[in-house]
């Protein structure tokens, strides 16, 4: 192929992207963060896929995605992700990025998480105090995780869902004075911070990693399974990963990048 009829096929290709959006479906926690700000726009610009998010939880997603009526999920919530892709919803499940999760809490720490060995032992001395935990409550990536880590399931008055993303989770704990389970990069793009601290973190188990899957064709004829494609390769891409990589708030970094 001659330099010009490569330059015509790319400007073609551009074309085609930009006349078609790609409806993407996300986790709150991926807006939240503020990367969401920063990946599109550039995306746009390198290869001419505009992006429109759906931002729900990962349950949401996942159903969006099922019935078609997003192109791709971003999300973060492996087994969901693979029991999706085995009833063949998706084409494929990439690994993009990882953060973690991290339990914040009333900085004067009335169930004594501090110290805790692990996030078990901290969320089983919030049982024990019944101290106020506000749960996603949502389906979410970040609920189904925070539901897998109590040892007992929660129940009582002190325990309460919210149905909301993170961004109005963490609100409400901050008015409660009230403990809860969020990903680092909502917390750290969290501006009412006043009276909460990060009191437990580390644990292998906190480990969140987020994964894209374009909706199957097949199923869905309808889908933008061009822009899918494309989009995915650029969030494994070097522009990607340089942007993921650098993304900081206050001077910390937030994930890194599947490499």
């Amino acid at each position: 192929m001659t330099r010009l009829m490569l330059a015509l096929f790319l400007c073609i290709c551009a074309t085609c992207l930009r006349a078609e959006p790609l409806r993407l479906a996300v986790t709150s926690s991926f807006e939240n963060s503020g990367l969401a700000a920063r990946l599109l726009p550039a995306a746009r610009d390198d290869i001419g896929v505009d992006v429109q998010l759906l931002v729900v939880g990962t349950g949401q997603a996942l159903r969006l995605g099922a019935a078609g009526d997003v192109d791709a999920v971003l999300v973060h919530a492996r087994a969901a992700e693979e029991a999706w892709l085995a009833q063949g919803h998706g084409t494929t499940r990439t690994e993009i990025m990882t953060n973690d999760f991290v339990l914040i809490g009333p900085d004067t720490d009335p169930a004594g998480v501090r110290g805790s060995p692990d996030i078990g032992t901290a969320l089983s001395r919030i049982a024990a105090a019944e101290a106020p935990f506000v749960s996603r409550g949502d389906d979410s990536g970040t609920h189904l995780r925070e539901r897998s880590l109590w040892p007992a399931a929660p129940e009582g008055p002190w325990y309460r869902e919210t149905g909301s993303g993170m961004g109005a989770t963490l609100t409400v704990a901050a008015g409660m004075g009230a403990y809860t389970l969020t990903d680092r990069g909502s917390w750290l793009n969290f501006a009412a911070k006043t009276g909460l601290a990060i009191l437990h973190e580390g644990d292998d188990a906190l480990l969140n990693t987020y994964a894209y899957l374009p909706v199957n064709p097949g199923a869905h004829p309808h889908v933008n399974a061009v822009g899918a494609e494309a989009f995915g390769a650029w969030l494994t891409g070097p522009v990607a990963r340089d942007l993921i990589d650098g993304y900081r708030i206050d001077g910390q970094p937030l994930f890194t990048s599947a490499r």
